[in-house]
């Protein structure tokens, strides 16, 4: 499915569930603070058993990661927009299981930095920082990402006020779209036609790496306020 088509689906989702909520006497909001960053959600109720859950979460994230021996500079934005079920298998219980998916905006920018000798080392080739130019990439992962998890808390289950909850679970975001690309090479034709061999190997590698991030865990606390 193309990303268009993703955000034309996402949208009539959030439109539908937007006027589910506006039609419910019962809506209840919160703030999250966790691995997907600090996000905030709409709650409203379908059943006494079983609520729906809208929301948006953000987190910036620049951290230093080696990948065989090239070092990245890497820029993270990990953003999603997440639609959830709550089901309560248990009346009066604030024990829920939860079901959904996530729009899966989250992606790395990455800029590759020499040794300290001023040298990139591709698929076990040496190249000085001029001959390579800038080394630049991105990492992103498939944007519909099925989520299951446990939680705790209903924010429409007491009167009006405050009330905490938490969630556990994963969501699956596939296997690592990387690219990865050499900018500016400043040598002869042939050499860098090489250059770009190698560093399409050098690419094939750091995808492999961030597939190992192919489910994400899920571990948050809220705070909710009923209205």
């Amino acid at each position: 499915m193309s990303h268009q088509r993703l955000t034309v689906t996402f949208a009539g989702l959030l439109a539908g569930l937007l006027a589910a909520v506006s039609a419910q006497a019962q809506v209840g909001a919160s703030l999250d603070l966790g691995s997907t960053g600090v996000g905030a959600h709409l709650a409203f109720g379908f059943s006494p058993s079983l609520n729906g859950r809208l929301g948006v979460n953000y987190f910036k994230h620049d951290f230093t990661e080696r990948s065989g021996r090239i070092e990245y500079d890497l820029d993270g934005k990990l953003q999603s927009v997440d639609a959830l079920l709550d089901w309560y298998p248990r009346a009066g219980s604030p024990f829920r299981i939860t079901g959904g998916v996530f729009y899966n905006d989250t992606r790395f920018d990455a800029l590759a930095t020499p040794d300290l000798n001023g040298t990139f080392n591709l698929n076990g080739r040496p190249y000085t920082a001029a001959e390579v130019g800038v080394l630049v990439g991105k990492v992103d992962f498939r944007k519909a990402a099925p989520y299951i998890g446990i939680g705790w808390g209903n924010a429409l289950a007491t009167e009006r006020g405050w009330s905490f909850g938490g969630d556990l679970g994963a969501f699956y975001q596939g296997k690592a779209r990387v690219s990865l690309r050499s900018v500016n090479c400043t040598v002869q034709t042939a050499l860098c036609n090489q250059l770009a061999g190698d560093v399409a190997v050098e690419e094939a590698r750091l995808a492999d790496e961030a597939s190992d991030y192919k489910v994400y865990p899920v571990l948050r606390a809220s705070v909710s306020y009923r209205f």
